[in-house]
């Protein structure tokens, strides 16, 4: 009896909480975000917005398990009958499926001026913001660093390099855009290759940072704040941005994307939480938290250990094409992953 006792009012309390979270005084100006950017960083986020302006935020956010894909999975489903204002994107390629699929409304904040055009859609269905960069991180001392993304494909490392699996997060957006960069056949050469140099497959980046901050490995692929995060730890492991000579491809870059739902319940709460995201001062808030974000606006000091947008050479990225390549080379990518 205790013990249903018990259950019933821990049933109530979440209940109670939920309630509490996604109540507003009558008449109070309110605003539904989704969220794929991680909880830790993005809430602080929200609530000082709600200090700021006064609206009341109701979020949702991304599990561990439905990373990235939950939320906009979630917009798909609620096409005929938004619930959303706002989605907040820990990847533009997410925000361009929602574009895609008519699900993205066109709003230009005033706030994306200064904000380079590689990283927002040109009609203002999404825009970027707060990005991170794909990058070595290496154990310490190590030499020679490698270079280039083909550093895998080097005889040099073979059994010494370790990559995320390619069929999550961000290693599957640095693939897919290397196929539309390269074209089919250069890519999955590339990737046999890489296959052939036994390399490491690790479940995510953090385990591949790792890795190599125990020094199993020399160095991997991985988020900027992977590396900047173990720096800052004590680890022994140095940053390195690939591709960064005159004749290579640069280095690949991850920005947040705000997107505005269309047909949502609070279009004009919407656009002013956009612009709040789109500020610079939110660009500074997330580049000096742990998320150690790149600020996309010029101006904005980036986290220390990275260098500002300005000074990497930026792969040349067409987030409309990779978003369609991410789809098509799944059953490929399934397969190079298979021991």
């Amino acid at each position: 009896m205790k013990k249903i006792f018990w259950m019933a009012a821990a049933v109530l309390v979440v209940a109670a909480i939920t309630l509490w979270r996604f109540y507003s005084p009558a008449g109070a100006p309110t605003v539904t975000i989704y969220v794929s950017h991680d909880e830790v960083f993005s809430e602080p986020i929200l609530k000082d917005f709600e200090k700021e302006t006064g609206v009341r935020v109701r979020a949702v956010y991304d599990t561990e398990e439905t990373k990235s894909a939950g939320t906009m999975n979630r917009l798909i489903a609620e096409k005929n009958n938004p619930q959303a204002d706002v989605y907040w994107a820990n990847e533009p390629v997410r925000a361009e499926v929602l574009r895609q699929k008519g699900i993205a409304a066109a709003y230009v904040s005033p706030n994306a001026a200064g904000i380079p055009e590689t990283f927002r859609d040109p009609n203002g269905y999404w825009t970027g913001f707060a990005a991170r960069a794909r990058v070595f991180i290496v154990r310490k001392g190590a030499t020679p660093q490698p270079a280039s993304i083909t550093s895998y494909t080097d005889p040099e490392w073979r059994g010494k390099t370790v990559i995320a699996n390619p069929l999550f997060g961000t290693t599957t957006t640095q693939i897919a855009a290397l196929f539309v960069l390269w074209g089919d056949e250069r890519a999955r050469a590339f990737m046999q290759k890489v296959r052939d140099n036994a390399v490491k497959l690790s479940p995510s980046n953090g385990d591949s940072a790792d890795f190599v901050a125990r020094g199993e490995f020399t160095f991997s692929l991985v988020d900027s704040d992977d590396v900047v995060n173990r720096i800052q730890q004590g680890q022994p492991v140095e940053l390195v941005y690939p591709d960064q000579g005159p004749d290579d491809i640069g280095c690949f870059i991850v920005p947040n994307a705000a997107v505005l739902i269309a047909g949502s319940p609070h279009p004009e709460s919407g656009k002013k939480l956009i612009d709040y995201l789109l500020s610079k001062e939110t660009e500074r808030k997330l580049a000096f938290s742990d998320a150690a974000q790149i600020p996309l606006h010029r101006g904005v000091p980036p986290p220390p250990g990275l260098e500002p947008i300005a000074s990497i050479k930026t792969m040349k990225a067409n987030y409309f094409e990779i978003a369609a390549k991410l789809q098509a080379i799944q059953p490929f990518l399934k397969s190079w992953a298979e021991p």
